[in-house]
C-alpha cells in the first residue's frame, strides 16, 4: 500500500470517528430531554442532528460498498471507529424507546382531551317527526386542532 492511500484512510476514519461522537452526543442529549419530559428541550438540536445525521449516512454508504477506504488506516484507529459505532448504535436504541414513550403519553393526552371534549357537547334531542335519538359519544364524529407547537 502506498502511503497516500494509508494517510487518506487513516484522515477517513479520524473523521468517521469525529463525525460519530458528536452525532451521539446530540442524540444523547435529545435523549435527556425526552426522559426529563421535555421534548422541547430536544428542537434546538434538530438541524444540526439532521445535517450530521445525513452525511453519516452518505459516508457509512461510501464505506460499505468500498471499505478499501478504511482499510489502509491503522487498526487501533479502526477499533476506535468501531467503538465509537457501538456507542452510537446503543444511543440510538435509548432515543427508539425515548420517543417511543413520549408517542404513548402524547397520544393518551390526546385520547384524552378527545373523549372529554365528546363528552361535554351538548346532547341534543328534538321533538316531532324529525327528531333524533342523541349519537352517543362513542360514534360522535369530534373534530379537535392541535398546536403543533405544543
Amino acid at each position: 500500500m502506498t502511503a497516500p492511500a494509508q494517510n487518506d484512510s487513516a484522515v477517513r476514519v479520524d473523521q468517521m470517528i469525529l463525525l460519530t461522537e458528536r452525532l451521539t452526543e446530540l442524540i444523547a442529549s435529545e435523549c435527556q430531554a425526552f426522559e426529563q419530559r421535555r421534548p422541547q428541550d430536544a428542537a434546538r438540536y434538530l438541524d444540526e442532528t439532521a445535517r450530521l445525521a445525513n452525511l453519516y449516512r452518505h459516508e457509512s454508504a461510501r464505506v460499505r460498498a468500498d471499505p478499501n477506504l478504511v482499510m489502509a488506516a491503522p487498526a487501533d484507529r479502526r477499533r476506535r471507529l468501531v467503538q465509537v459505532t457501538e456507542a452510537f448504535d446503543a444511543v440510538l436504541a435509548r432515543q427508539g424507546r425515548a420517543i417511543a414513550a413520549a408517542k404513548t403519553v402524547t397520544e393518551g393526552l390526546v385520547r384524552a382531551i378527545a373523549e372529554e371534549v365528546a363528552s361535554t357537547r351538548e346532547q341534543k334531542s328534538g321533538y316531532g317527526p324529525t327528531a333524533r335519538p342523541p349519537v352517543s359519544s362513542a360514534t360522535a364524529a369530534t373534530a379537535i386542532t392541535l398546536n403543533r407547537r405544543a
